[in-house]
């Protein structure tokens, strides 16, 4: 009797804390990296001396992210980077250095620091959609009809 209560109690005891375990959805500032322009494979552009590796342009942003897919606001403006594919580093560019590579490699600056409009706007239309179907649902709940009966 006694070991049937202990397994009992101990099944019970973990059969809880798996019940318990809630899925957390991250959320917050998060630094987005794209890269936009590829640079030419020359020592200037390469990571290091006698590297593999070449850097090539990236637009980096700060966004607030709600479960890394839904962009809720922009935090931080877009700015032009060297980064390496596939990374998440990146190399800050003075302005001198940005127009050189710029005018170098005949690239059009101002149509690389636009964001995309999924990136802008799209996640607020969904945070917008989901409040929406909230309130709906609270206040779009059926209300009891009256029935009144007939004499017969």
């Amino acid at each position: 009797m006694i070991k049937q209560i202990l397994l009992l109690s101990f099944v019970s005891m973990f059969t809880i804390n798996f019940v318990s375990a809630k899925a957390k959805i991250p959320f917050g500032k998060i630094d987005k990296i794209e890269i936009i322009a590829d640079l030419p494979d020359t020592e200037k552009y390469a990571v290091s001396k006698d590297s593999k590796e070449y850097l090539d342009l990236a637009r980096m942003h700060q966004e607030y992210n709600i479960a890394w897919i839904i962009p809720a606001w922009i935090t931080q403006e877009p700015k032009l980077v060297l980064a390496k594919k596939d990374s998440d580093e990146y190399f800050e560019l003075t302005n001198e250095q940005l127009d050189q590579i710029v005018s170098e490699n005949k690239l059009n600056k101002e149509n690389f620091l636009k964001l995309g409009l999924y990136t802008q706007y799209g996640g607020k239309l969904i945070i917008l959609l989901i409040i929406g179907l909230i309130v709906y649902g609270i206040f779009s709940k059926d209300k009891p009809k009256k029935i009144n009966p007939t004499n017969i």
